[in-house]
């Protein structure tokens, strides 16, 4: 592996690190460049879908010193194209670890520099914007125009589960269908802690095939990507809602529900990624912290207030972070309640929800 590493992004800038993790001998880890805030759980970071095609830059700058835990991870593999970090622990120390992040990322085929600038980095990012980027051991053979064209396709496809899976205890008490868009592991668990039945059913189902199952309720997860290019999925889900199935969607679940409904979205300068996201309830006045990790937000003016209203707010810059259905028994969060790896503020809308569910198909009062 070479001495050095360079990530370029498709403005021209280029910072300099050393490589840790999987060889780029055979090929450029190219991905949207994002920052995370979180200053724990770069485990759960590491193996959340909804980081598909993206190389993921952590704010915090120390990380992998409590090692590699697999019980915490959120799928079965890492999931970004790269990851960048200010300093690399070689010798992680936690009585649960398995092994150091380096083996860890070396296994999975994810290309990692360290020794980077990553406060200056995430500046440039917020000042500028999200944009592309390339880690590579020849900054002077990218080319900038190519870069700039990059885009993540398919990426619900690609990260979403192949076939039906069923979770939960035998003596549940309701049937839960997952949609899986790229699922993080702690909705399945925080379901199936609440008594449900998790019927986990790949992004390509149709409407009539969920229904086949008799579900009690409908759980739209997150995902990666843009959600307006997930036009077959929002077709389906129009059917769905027109039979009042009981439904929660997060975060792209939240984005999709919403284009269902004839709202739109639109994508944020550089998103909200970290567990320090302040949320406000717009009925409550309450703020719960929360956690998150998006690019794209609803536009809370595309909104039909005869059909739904928004609920939640980022207190931070105003965006949507949720919506109450009065047409439909339904209500979404861009958050993620079941919280992993914290906080856990929001963790009651799970218990909203298998209300809802005990409520069958009625109009959403919550």
């Amino acid at each position: 592996m070479a001495e050095a590493v360079y990530l370029v992004l498709s403005n021209g800038r280029i910072f300099e690190g050393r490589p840790f993790g999987a060889s780029n001998e055979s090929g450029e880890a190219v991905g949207e460049v994002v920052f995370t805030t979180g200053m724990t759980g770069y485990l759960e970071t590491l193996t959340d879908p909804s980081y598909h095609g993206q190389i993921v830059v952590q704010t915090f700058p120390l990380i992998g010193n409590y090692g590699v835990i697999p019980d915490d991870f959120e799928s079965v593999k890492a999931q970004p194209k790269g990851y960048v970090v200010r300093e690399l622990c070689p010798k992680p120390s936690n009585f649960r670890s398995r092994g150091d992040l380096n083996a860890f990322l070396a296994e999975s085929g994810i290309t990692g520099i360290s020794g980077v600038d990553t406060r200056a980095l995430t500046r440039i990012i917020r000042e500028s914007g999200t944009m592309n980027g390339v880690i590579t051991g020849d900054p002077q053979n990218v080319d900038l125009e190519e870069l700039k064209g990059f885009y993540i396709r398919d990426a619900v496809a690609n990260v979403s589960a192949k076939e039906i899976a069923v979770f939960g205890a035998s003596d549940y008490e309701r049937t839960v269908v997952l949609w899986d868009f790229g699922a993080k592991e702690n909705i399945i668990r925080s379901l199936a802690a609440r008594g449900c039945r998790v019927i986990r059913a790949p992004h390509s189902l149709s409407a009539e095939e969920i229904l086949s199952y008799e579900p009690d309720g409908v759980m739209l997860t997150n995902g990666p990507g843009d959600p307006s290019d997930n036009v077959g999925i929002v077709k389906e889900l129009k059917k769905l809602m027109a039979r009042r199935v009981p439904t929660l969607g997060i975060c792209l679940g939240h984005q999709l529900l919403a284009l269902a409904m004839g709202g739109t979205t639109e994508k944020l300068k550089y998103g909200h990624r970290g567990a320090n996201q302040p949320v406000r309830d717009e009925k409550t006045g309450r703020v719960s912290i929360t956690t998150q990790n998006h690019g794209y937000a609803v536009v809370p003016q595309s909104i039909d207030r005869n059909v739904a209203k928004v609920r939640y707010v980022n207190a931070n810059d105003g965006t949507c972070e949720g919506i109450d259905y009065s047409a439909i028994p339904a209500f979404t969060v861009q958050f993620h309640p079941e919280a992993a790896a914290g906080p856990r503020d929001t963790s009651f809308l799970f218990d909203r929800f298998i209300n809802m569910m005990d409520r069958g198909a009625g109009v959403n009062a919550a």
